[in-house]
């Protein structure tokens, strides 16, 4: 069947095997990969909705879990989110969970990875995140970054107001997973044991 005028254009070889590139593959005809970092302190039903999805479109997902998380509040270790983060997508065959050191283009570059996934709920998050992608791409052009939007349901979910509602004795189940649950009110019982131990300050 003749493509109608306005479809048509140059038309390109096919590399080898007849398939056309895909620009997010990686190189050396690897199967398509995207990575998404964050510190996953802890991993939500947000974040979980995210990579969800990254899976049913590329081959890959790679989960990367920064090592250094610099955020007020912390509680769990690299190794203790790198832990939540496996359990949590086990069932996700085409994901992996990664220890990031250092920096993200890096990490990136050592994979072969040329797409960046990163999530957007709310207009605060895309002026934050369009600053870094500005950056990534300074430092790495070959770098794409991909914005996703979470559900409606998760826009208002994030780690640190998690954090905050545990901390302050609240239930946190309907914005991370059981086994994130789990993890959050084992953690935060020991907490109140340490301080009650210590006793008033």
């Amino acid at each position: 069947m003749t493509r109608p005028p306005f479809c048509r254009g140059p038309r390109r070889a096919a590399p080898r095997g007849g398939v056309f590139a895909n620009p997010a593959n990686m190189k050396n005809d690897n199967p398509s990969l995207i990575v998404y970092p964050g510190t996953f302190d802890p991993i939500t039903l947000g974040h979980l909705d995210l990579v969800e999805r990254a899976a049913g479109l590329f081959d890959r997902v790679v989960l990367a879990v920064a090592a250094q998380s610099g955020k007020p509040g912390a509680l769990f270790s690299a190794a203790e989110r790198v832990a939540m983060a496996r359990e949590v997508v086990a069932g996700l065959a085409n994901v992996e969970v990664r220890r990031m050191d250092g920096m993200l283009v890096d990490f990136c570059r050592a994979l072969g990875a040329r797409v960046l996934l990163r999530g957007i709920r709310v207009y605060s998050d895309f002026e934050y995140e369009f600053q870094m992608a500005l950056t990534n791409r300074k430092l790495a052009p070959e770098i794409e970054t991909l914005f996703m939007i979470p559900k409606e349901e998760y826009n208002c979910v994030s780690s640190s107001i998690v954090r905050e509602i545990e901390s302050f004795g609240g239930d946190a189940a309907r914005f991370v997973p059981p086994a994130v649950q789990r993890r959050l009110q084992a953690r935060l019982a020991a907490r109140a044991r340490a301080a009650k131990k210590r006793g008033p300050e």
